[in-house]
């Protein structure tokens, strides 16, 4: 599967971010793809996410035709509550999100589950192996599972392409065990968090630390909470002055540096920026990402300042510990 190594990821229409105007969003949907961002990450439970993907997909065919639906991969998530799975109700849930998104199949389905105290998640799992193929789904991934459990999977003969996690130069998690796991079995990682919402800019550069009421989406909390962890709002000052020396090098942002960075990385995929639909958008900055290349005097500067933050694998665990 060809993907965009940058993904439009539509967390931010779940709520949290802004109210979002769905003909504003569509219209925003349009800019991306004629841009070259054709891969969407969404989810079954991203509020409109999937209804707002089903509407953009009947206007392209409506105005484009057909074929330009050739263009697009659509990624979207499953996340049922831990409970007993029947083949029942994992189709009929599948179902359901390939109503709202007027698609007959899946182009790649990302699993996730929140409580490894319960075994089902390998039933699931199979009943979705046979939906693909079934041709309901194309390919199947997962998200926020660690290390222990992605092996447990592949050794229960579930066929894996791609686990979604937090990777950023803050969240450096992925690189004790989960990347090294994912060469051997050539399963790709898809990164969230790489910007960590928007802190990892220009925008934050020099500036004191914010107050909670200054920080205006859930991202901006969430990540926020993440630097504190990491090593706190100096140490995250001496990081941002670094990028900046090196996005002026490269005459780029802050952030193309740390997108740069994670897509570097062995068995990543691809990394998903959050995409605030008809409200905000950063295409010609997002585009640059692929105008450089970091050197490795670059990347000694960075992991210089990586050295001097606290151990998040020790203080949270695996990747996707903090949610279970």
């Amino acid at each position: 599967m060809n993907i965009c190594r940058t993904l439009n990821g539509m967390w931010q229409v779940s709520g949290g971010h802004g109210h979002i105007d769905p003909t504003a969003a569509i219209k925003n949907m349009f800019d991306y793809v004629d841009a070259g961002f054709t891969t969407w990450d969404l989810a079954d439970h991203y509020g409109p996410a999937e209804d707002l993907m089903g509407d953009f997909r009947r206007q392209l065919v409506a105005t484009r035709g057909n074929e330009a639906l050739s263009s697009l991969q659509v990624f979207t998530k499953w996340v049922p509550q831990p409970t007993k799975m029947t083949k029942q109700l994992v189709e009929e849930n599948i179902n359901k999100s390939l109503r709202r998104m007027g698609m007959e199949s899946i182009d790649l389905l990302q699993f996730h589950w929140w409580d490894y105290r319960n075994s089902n998640y390998l039933d699931a799992l199979r009943y979705l192996s046979e939906l693909q193929e079934e041709g309901k789904i194309k390919h199947l991934g997962l998200t926020n599972f660690d290390t222990e459990r992605l092996k447990i999977i592949y050794e229960a003969d579930i066929k894996i392409v791609s686990n979604q996690v937090q990777f950023s130069i803050i969240d450096r998690r992925p690189e004790v065990h989960m990347i090294q796991f994912c060469q051997q079995h050539n399963i790709k990682l898809l990164t969230y968090g790489t910007v960590c919402g928007g802190l990892l800019s220009e925008k934050f550069l020099g500036k004191p630390e914010p107050r909670s009421g200054e920080l205006t989406t859930v991202s901006l909390k969430k990540y926020k909470n993440m630097i504190n962890n990491w090593g706190g709002w100096q140490l995250f000052q001496e990081l941002l002055t670094v990028l900046n020396q090196i996005a002026i090098k490269h005459g780029v942002s802050i952030s193309n540096v740390a997108v740069r960075y994670i897509l570097d990385k062995p068995s990543v995929g691809g990394v998903i920026i959050g995409a605030r639909l008809g409200v905000s958008e950063h295409l010609h900055d997002n585009a640059r990402v692929f105008e450089f290349n970091l050197d490795d005097d670059d990347t000694k500067k960075i992991d210089v300042v990586s050295r001097k933050s606290r151990d998040l694998y020790q203080a949270i665990g695996d990747c996707g510990d903090e949610y279970r």
